[in-house]
């Protein structure tokens, strides 16, 4: 037995060796069937299979010892043949995997039935409603990650970024409704950004027994007829269909300067597979279709074999160039081809599904491939239609919005864009709307009662029945609607309209669409702007009081006015310091300063009013009182020149001094005031101001009469009324109090009328041209001219803030010469009692025993502690018949010491006259 197990042995090996070797060899030559649904009759349906006929020819010509074996089916574009066809490609052809569906109606049959048989279904579809969810689809692999909801994104972010607010959508007929939960979702979009879809302009399938060139042509001539919006959403559509659309809408004239197309994703995507005369009627298009780079090697290869094999198949075609739809089939293949790689178990269907959605980061014709949420990450390209091609405008991507390049950061506004929109218009964006060929006449709402018919005036005339509408809102209007002639280039129509409620309820009357707009003297206020739209406002607006003027009582005491008792007080006290120190240094050395104290006290006040006119006749000789004097006569010049112009003033323009100071006076003694019933002004003063007692007062010649029986102490009137009525009641009523300003007078739009912005910019241009300003002169001017330039302003007094500067200039000079003039009047007095005492041992002493002695006599508080010494100078023995006061220039030169100006010694006897 021992010698046989060896033998028993090898021979296993051997045997399993063989099976082994086998059963590999039958798995690397096994043949994997795919099953492929398309719409054959398509453009995407044609572009499908030549791709995948490619790639299937590619792959079985490789190393790979697997093979694929493709099994075609053809839906027509009905969901109930997918499906079909899906149940026949898994039971009969034993598919492991299928791909296809072009439309979401028939991914989701088939995928529910891939569900069901465990086979993975890969779906070439870009037109989801809604995020897909492993959970919900888990043998689902959606070959694109932009879906209809991103695609609806970018649209409404084009609305909004030029700010359309009335939009058209076409879309093709589907009997299944997907159409119309697309067009739902855009409706939801574009609600968020204040705009609405005007009109839906549903065609026929291109499959349609009949032809939809008539309904095509019924549907866009409604549109022109009836309604306004010129933006056109090409949301679903096949490449005949859209084809027709474009066709029909040139011959009608909706290419023109002031429309807008937008190509949705299903269109744009065969840009590139249409023939260059289908461009020439969707000049100016936007689209947007979904980038790949056509710049690679790999798809340089694939495109030359695409234009071969497609030639070859579809001879009647025109354009043999690949579009999104061949990429993503060619792709999708070369997925399952890798992934198939990967799997040891060709079978295991389920596993097949997780090696799919495994796959991160290889590079294919449509990019590298990573599978996020099931689904690829892609991103829109933007082109504009010009010639025979189109040009690249930029990217835009669900997470990063617009950019004008690869490199997905900052979100920029697709304002930015160098556009040529339809009509080979290229300066201006186009406005997106027009007046339509059978539009109706605007009813325009004009309050028939105002307050002050200088704005808006409403008569009828007899004798022809007829109603006039005169004022300066109503001829600013009409300069608005000529404005719209001549630079916008169409014609409004209009009819007004009398409205005699209020002009809230007249505002709600254009919310509830009633009114098409109104017109008048309606104030811009932020309630109101909740419910409508105003223009620009043409006129400011706000609330002031006004309040009769007092008859001037004080005439007699006018004189005063132009200083303050402050001031009245200050410039007395300087004049009567400057008058002491002058008198008291004139007094030692002038003799006009002598006498008895009433002729003293009658020189000095004579001399220093006389100066305030530079008329005085006293002759000054200190030269300390020169300088007072000088200073003090430019205080007297700036002041008499002050006082001269400010009296001049006072007594050229009347003063209108307010009855009323201020609100708060109402408020405490509960006055009443007078406001037009009509406006917000009643309102604003019982909540806003808290003021209570408030009167009606309907017309502006009521107000008046009014004031004069006490009916009313002040008035409210809005900033434009208020102007007019202080002009024609002139120096009568004058404005006290602060402004409250509002946003200024407006016309009233809904909030979706696309009107407001033009008129808007009419109005812009009128007040740049100072057309407005002309209508407010002729209209809101009075026709006299009130004496006062500043009503209701009193003329400024003079204070003492204004003068304080000079006041102590000149109380510093008078200050420091008096100074002076006192040391040295001191030091001269000191000087001579030394002498006296000391006699002529003075002039022989030092400077510093000088200093000692003058100290000792400065200190000395009794005289007759100081005895006198013989002396022989001449001058101690001399004995004064008179004293009197002279300069120090008469003091002998042996005794000068300094040159004090003023000095009171015993010097001579006076010369007897």
């Amino acid at each position: 037995m021992s010698s046989y197990a060896p033998l028993n042995l090898i021979f296993v090996f051997l045997v399993s060796f063989i099976l082994t070797n086998s059963s590999t060899s039958i798995a690397l030559h096994q043949t994997t069937n795919i099953g492929v649904i398309i719409d054959e009759g398509s453009r995407a349906g044609k572009e499908q299979k030549a791709a995948i006929e490619i790639a299937v020819q590619k792959l079985n010509s490789g190393p790979r010892n697997h093979k694929l074996a493709i099994h075609f089916k053809n839906s027509k574009g009905d969901p109930l043949e997918a499906a079909s066809s899906a149940c026949d490609l898994i039971d009969k052809q034993n598919v492991h995997v299928i791909v296809g569906a072009d439309t979401w109606e028939e991914t989701a049959v088939v995928a529910k039935i891939g569900q069901r048989a465990k086979i993975p279904v890969i779906s070439l579809s870009s037109d989801t409603l809604q995020p897909l969810s492993r959970l919900q689809w888990p043998f689902l692999v959606h070959m694109s990650n932009l879906d209809m909801s991103d695609e609806i994104k970018c649209i409404a972010s084009i609305v909004q970024a030029y700010n359309w607010k009335r939009v058209i959508v076409v879309y093709e007929d589907n009997m299944y409704g997907g159409e119309y939960r697309a067009v739902s979702l855009l409706s939801e979009e574009l609600q968020k950004i204040g705009s609405f879809i005007e009109q839906s302009v549903v065609v026929p399938h291109y499959t349609s027994s009949f032809d939809p060139k008539e309904t095509i042509l019924d549907n866009l001539v409604d549109v022109l007829k009836t309604k306004q919006s010129r933006v056109f959403i090409v949301l679903k559509s096949s490449l005949p269909t859209a084809t027709r659309v474009f066709e029909e809408a040139n011959k009608l004239g909706l290419m023109g300067r002031d429309s807008v197309w937008i190509l949705g994703n299903s269109f744009s995507s065969f840009l590139d597979s249409l023939d260059p005369s289908v461009f020439k009627f969707m000049q100016g298009a936007l689209g947007m279709k979904t980038y790949y780079s056509d710049k690679s090697t790999q798809f340089l290869d694939f495109k030359s074999n695409f234009k071969t094999v497609f030639r070859s198949n579809y001879p009647k075609e025109e354009k043999f160039e690949p579009g999104i739809y061949a990429i993503r089939a060619y792709d999708s293949i070369e997925t399952i081809s890798l992934a198939l790689d990967n799997l040891g178990n060709l079978n295991d269907t389920e596993k097949l599904m997780d090696t799919i959605i495994a796959f991160n980061n290889f590079s294919h014709l449509t990019g590298t491939i990573a599978f996020q949420n099931e689904k690829l990450s892609e991103l829109f390209q933007l082109v504009n239609i010009i010639g025979k091609s189109y040009k690249d405008l930029g990217f835009w991507s669900p997470g990063s919005g617009f950019s004008n390049s690869l490199r997905l950061g900052g979100e920029q506004s697709v304002r930015q864009l160098a556009v040529n929109w339809p009509g080979d218009l290229i300066n201006r964006i186009p406005k997106g709307w027009a007046m339509p060929s059978n539009a109706k006449k605007m009813k325009i709402g004009v309050p028939d009662a105002t307050s002050f018919d200088r704005f808006v005036k409403v008569e009828l005339i007899e004798s022809t029945n007829e109603t006039k509408y005169t004022g300066f809102c109503i001829d600013v209007f009409e300069s608005v609607v000529k404005v719209l002639e001549e630079k916008y280039y169409y014609t409004l129509p209009y009819e007004f309209v009398n409205h005699s409620g209020s002009y809230d309820d007249m505002v709600d009357q254009v919310y509830y669409k009633n009114y098409d707009a109104a017109v008048g003297d309606v104030t811009i206020l932020h309630n109101r702007s909740r419910y409508v739209e105003f223009t620009q406002p043409f006129i400011e607006s706000g609330l002031s009081m006004v309040v009769p003027v007092k008859s001037d009582t004080q005439q007699a005491w006018k004189f005063m006015k132009p200083f303050t008792v402050e001031m009245w007080l200050a410039t007395l006290s300087i004049l009567l310091y400057t008058m002491f120190v002058v008198w008291f240094m004139e007094h030692q050395v002038n003799r006009e300063f002598r006498g008895p104290w009433k002729d003293q006290l009658g020189t000095a006040l004579w001399f220093t009013f006389s100066s305030l006119f530079f008329s005085h006749r006293e002759k000054i000789q200190s030269n300390h009182s020169k300088v007072v004097v000088m200073t003090w006569l430019f205080v007297v010049f700036i002041l008499t020149s002050c006082y001269t112009a400010s009296l001049t003033s006072i007594l050229t323009v009347r003063m209108l001094e307010p009855t009323v100071r201020d609100i708060d006076w109402l408020r405490k003694t509960n006055a009443p005031v007078g406001c037009d019933p009509d406006s917000f002004v009643g309102d604003y003063l019982t909540n806003v101001l808290k003021l209570k007692n408030i009167k009606n007062v309907s017309r502006q010649d009521e107000y008046p009469d009014n004031f004069k029986n006490g009916n009313i102490s002040a008035a409210f009137l809005e900033l434009p009324y208020q102007k007019y009525f202080l002009n024609e009641y002139c120096n009568e009523y004058t404005a006290v109090g602060p402004s409250y300003k509002f946003g200024g007078l407006g016309f009233i739009f809904p909030k979706d009328s696309p009107i407001t912005d033009d008129v808007s910019g009419a109005i812009l241009s009128l007040m740049e041209d100072g057309k407005i300003r002309e209508i407010e002169n002729e209209w809101l001017d009075a026709p006299q001219t009130c004496s006062s330039s500043n009503p209701g302003l009193e003329t400024e007094r003079l204070t003492l803030a204004s003068f304080w500067g000079i006041f102590l200039i000149s109380a510093l000079a008078s200050t420091l010469s008096l100074l002076i003039f006192l040391y040295r009047l001191l030091h001269n007095q000191i000087e001579q009692r030394i002498i006296s005492l000391h006699g002529p041992r003075w002039n022989n002493e030092s400077r510093w025993r000088k200093a000692v002695r003058i100290v000792q006599i400065v200190l000395s508080l009794n005289r007759n502690q100081i005895q006198p010494r013989e002396s022989t100078n001449e001058w101690a023995q001399q004995t004064p018949h008179r004293w009197e006061s002279v300069s120090p220039t008469e003091v002998p030169e042996h005794l000068e010491i300094g040159r004090p100006t003023q000095l009171e010694i015993p010097m001579r006897k006076m010369d007897q006259n």
